[in-house]
């Protein structure tokens, strides 16, 4: 998958992810952006937990812009998505979506930074993700 693919991921809104009218919480599509992008990053042969183990390595979310269009709601079958924009030495910035059919609802950029799993300090994106994402 490369920097122009787009990368999407079924959620399914259940009723802990809904204020009292049934409609999504705001922050938690901060939660399906963050799975979606977990699901990103195995399609490149990574999980979280192997990045960390394998390369000592994990990336931190440094900033996140959402813009909240319209909401969605209890029950909905949501398609959320993942894209490079952006790849900088230690930096990565992906455009993120969360729709509901052809219905866009929420869209946002999340940056990520690269940082050493023990003490957290920026590093350079390994090559081997780098070299996928080009």
């Amino acid at each position: 998958m490369s920097k122009n693919k787009v990368f999407s991921f079924p959620v399914r809104v259940y009723f802990q992810d809904t204020d009292a009218g049934g409609v999504v919480y705001h922050a938690n599509y901060v939660n399906f952006m963050e799975r979606a992008r977990t699901e990103w990053l195995r399609t490149f042969g990574y999980s979280n937990a192997g990045m960390m183990k394998e390369l000592g390595l994990v990336f931190v979310v440094r900033s996140v812009k959402l813009d909240y269009l319209k909401p969605a709601l209890l029950d909905d079958m949501l398609s959320v998505t993942a894209q490079i924009k952006e790849i900088g030495r230690s930096r990565v910035t992906l455009l993120q979506t969360v729709s509901r059919g052809d219905e866009l609802l929420t869209e946002g950029e999340v940056h990520l930074v690269c940082v050493t799993a023990e003490g957290f300090k920026p590093v350079s994106v390994p090559s081997v993700l780098r070299d996928q994402w080009s």
